[in-house]
């Protein structure tokens, strides 16, 4: 699931930024509230972290400009937390707000809260299957028939991405920026290293062979005959 996070503490939003990653979250961070607003506006979010005191656009400038075309759940942040600083971040068109200093269990508890009201609304896939594999986005629980797959954090985002891209064939260089982070190298193996280590868990141990590799081309997820 990929989220945006607009927060000018350095300190704050890297230490946020880790540990979502480390959940299996692809995060996008901005320091600037005109930024953050464009990046909120040009790109699909499954949730947005707000923070209220931010430069050249307060987060209420941005929720105002942001509600008038996307409805994106949005989780606003501040070290204000009185009754009408909550109120008024409400009014303005967040779904939630949280006081600074903050868990980041309870942040995580926040989004998954969030996305499954959108998954309600229709808005938001939080479970996907094919064929006995069965994925828990919201719950991180990974199933295949009756057996629980226990994952690593780059291991369930790399599943996650092919299943959300079933039938579709992922290059190297798409799996590297989307699950890594990072410009492909081609003198490097982590992707294969991975995707070796997926099978493992998810592909040795059944008859049925679910991830499959497209010579020269890249990965895809999907039943074979």
């Amino acid at each position: 699931m990929r989220l945006l996070l607009i927060e000018d503490e350095e300190k704050t939003s890297a230490y946020v930024k880790r540990a979502l990653k480390e959940l299996g979250f692809n995060v996008d961070v901005t320091a600037d509230g005109l930024d953050g607003l464009h990046f909120a506006m040009e790109y699909d979010y499954d949730a947005i972290i707000l923070d209220v005191m931010l430069p050249n656009l307060d987060g209420y400038g941005v929720l105002d400009r942001l509600r008038v075309s996307k409805n994106t759940p949005v989780i606003m942040l501040s070290a204000k937390g009185s009754v009408e600083e909550r109120v008024k971040g409400l009014q303005h068109g967040a779904d939630d707000y949280l006081c600074k200093p903050f868990s980041l269990s309870e942040l995580v508890a926040r989004i998954q809260a969030l996305l499954r009201r959108n998954q309600t609304d229709g808005a938001e896939v939080t479970h996907l299957n094919i064929a006995d594999l069965h994925i828990d986005l919201l719950a991180r629980k990974i199933t295949r028939g009756e057996d629980r797959l226990e994952l690593t954090a780059k291991e369930f985002a790399l599943l996650c991405l092919l299943a959300r891209n079933q039938g579709k064939i992922l290059s190297k260089m798409m799996i590297a920026e989307q699950v890594w982070d990072m410009n492909f190298d081609s003198d490097t193996n982590v992707v294969e290293v991975a995707v070796k280590r997926l099978r493992a868990k998810v592909d040795s141990p059944y008859t049925e062979k679910l991830i499959h590799t497209v010579r020269g081309m890249g990965y895809v997820l999907e039943t074979r005959s």
